[in-house]
């Protein structure tokens, strides 16, 4: 496959993850808003969901002063934002329309359908009525994105980049999400014993990665911080844990091997040995913080890496 064709599969899959991503983020917000706190607690909230995506400077510089309904403009609508929804589904539109002659025409028709239902939608007032109703459109979009490729594409190289790059783009949010919330935690002023305590705070985090119901099945029992940790990081069959991130990478990048990607290989193996053999007591006991900031320095390093060994590589 030829590497620019491979990039923008790549880049398509990723910007659908990424804008799914931050309707996740965004609706968990707004949910956890309602809750009686006090309006340090609401800013801190809205100030770390800027964080997660490394935008606090980017809104600072645009808006200046916090408020609810400039964040929500700045994450979904401004085209200056670069991973705001709109620019992420435009690019993922943009770079299917590349490689059109690859898709099936289902998979072309669904990202261009999103493209144009999106931009009718936010024409509207939806977003100020009901913002939650928006989120759930975007999520359903990239659900059925998903599905869509899988039900009626080849198994060949193209399905292999779209998954690779949905998987790294899902790693990199869940380690972010998780890092952020656990801080903003410490923020707060929340001891551990009352850590534990904090359902709603903790049930929201699980929510945002469609991971409540789930822990409930695994776990049956109060909601601790330990085992969110565990659940989103070191369980292979939570589908957005790191651990079933790094298992599609490593299958899909074994598909795609090709003469110059042996180490990009490895690099990926490790990662995800790191995750299939730690437990989380050794996690804790390292500290949480700096064990996914080297997991987010990694994964940022294996985008790269595959970028350099498949695609068309990043500017410098």
């Amino acid at each position: 496959m030829l590497s620019r064709t491979a990039d923008h599969l790549f880049w398509m899959a990723r910007y659908t993850e990424r804008a799914e991503n931050t309707a996740r983020m965004l609706d968990v917000n707004i949910q956890t808003s309602m809750l009686p706190q006090s309006a340090e607690d609401a800013e801190r909230g809205w100030r770390a969901m800027l964080g997660i995506s490394e935008l606090q400077s980017a809104f600072d510089h645009q808006y200046g002063l916090l408020t609810k309904k400039d964040v929500l403009d700045f994450m979904v609508r401004d085209p200056m934002n670069p991973s705001s929804i709109a620019s992420c589904l435009k690019e993922a539109r943009e770079n299917a329309r590349a490689v059109r002659g690859t898709l099936t025409t289902e998979v072309w028709e669904t990202q261009n359908a999103t493209w144009l239902d999106m931009q009718e939608r936010l024409s509207d007032t939806i977003l100020e009525n009901d913002p939650s109703q928006f989120f759930e459109w975007v999520k359903y979009r990239s659900h059925l994105s998903r599905g869509v490729t899988l039900g009626t594409m080849l198994k060949d190289e193209a399905v292999h980049f779209i998954r690779l790059g949905t998987f790294i783009e899902r790693a990199d949010n869940t380690a972010r999400i998780l890092d952020v919330k656990f801080h903003g935690a410490k923020e707060s002023g929340r001891g551990n014993d009352n850590l534990q305590r904090d359902f709603y705070y903790w049930a929201a985090l699980l929510r945002s990665v469609s991971g409540f119901e789930i822990y409930r099945k695994v776990y049956r029992d109060v909601i601790t911080p330990e085992r969110v940790a565990e659940l989103l990081m070191l369980r292979g069959d939570m589908p957005r844990s790191l651990l079933a991130c790094m298992d599609e990478v490593v299958a899909n990048l074994k598909e795609v091997r090709n003469d110059v990607s042996a180490d990009t290989e490895r690099f990926a193996g490790k990662l995800h040995a790191e995750l299939q053999f730690a437990s989380i007591e050794e996690i804790l006991a390292e500290g949480l913080h700096d064990n996914l900031t080297r997991f987010l320095e990694n994964i940022f390093e294996l985008g790269n890496r595959v970028s350099r060994d498949f695609l068309v590589p990043l500017a410098a």
